[in-house]
């Protein structure tokens, strides 16, 4: 067996959402694993700031501030990429949105922002990159797009979250079919499926860390490495006959729910 298995030395990655949360914790692993990645954000300032803390051990993190959520923003993305990387190994479509209210009070902005940014900047976002993807990709050694879903998309969580939980679960069927389509260009496209992680998205898990941790099976919420090592693992030669699939990564909590 590969002393390289799990490895991403020579490789390029760009990380949407990466300045924080799970977004971050990916690119760090990445750049661990010897990956020069590659992080967007909306936030010019935390982008910067992030890659600067990122790059600080001798690695190579590269800011890419810019609005993914609209189609000028998708293609401002990728010219940006452009300017420094003819080819991509890795994609992980991370950038994501909630939005909270109840049924009768709940806005039609609050479905078309979450349902747009995570279902549809995954896909246009994909397909605009795919030239740079089959660039880089082979039979020998596969390129990678990486989904970033949620449990809430494979099980009902008890907030009232319907924009998020309705684009999750659509995030997670696109990408049996974009995997589908995509292996014919020796393209790897799978998904993971957080459960409670510490970010501000999940105020709950990162205010309430113990609460949380009750009520999970494994009785801990997720760390940085449970999450890198999850991505790295379908980032790398290891997950390269993974087609399609969407890695669990919530210490038991989606079984729990039935």
């Amino acid at each position: 067996m590969s002393t390289d298995l799990f490895s991403l030395r020579g490789r390029t990655a760009l990380v949407t959402g990466g300045s924080r949360g799970i977004g971050r914790m990916i690119a760090k692993g990445f750049i661990d694993q010897g990956a020069r990645v590659y992080i967007s954000s909306r936030k010019a300032a935390a982008c910067e700031q992030t890659a600067k803390e990122l790059s600080a051990g001798g690695g190579a993190c590269i800011a890419l501030p810019g609005d993914a959520s609209t189609p000028e923003g998708i293609q401002a993305l990728v010219q940006a990429y452009a300017r420094h990387e003819s080819t991509l190994d890795i994609l992980v479509n991370n950038a994501g949105a909630a939005w909270l209210a109840e049924f009768d009070a709940f806005p039609e902005k609050g479905w078309d922002k979450v349902m747009d940014l995570n279902l549809k900047t995954p896909f246009f976002l994909t397909q605009s990159l795919a030239p740079a993807l089959r660039a880089a990709a082979s039979v020998q050694r596969p390129a990678k797009v990486i989904n970033i879903a949620s449990i809430d998309g494979m099980s009902v969580n008890a907030q009232e979250t319907y924009s998020y939980a309705a684009s999750k679960a659509g995030l997670i069927h696109l990408t049996r079919r974009m995997a589908l389509r995509l292996i014919d260009d020796h393209i790897v496209v799978s998904a993971i499926s957080p459960g409670a992680f510490a970010t501000d998205m999940n105020t709950t898990a990162r205010d309430q860390s113990e609460y949380v941790a009750g009520r999970i099976p494994a009785r801990r919420i997720g760390t940085d490495e449970d999450m890198a090592g999850a991505a790295i693992y379908l980032a790398s030669r290891a997950g390269d006959y993974v087609v399609g699939a969407t890695l669990v990564v919530d210490g038991g909590v989606n079984i729990a729910r039935g």
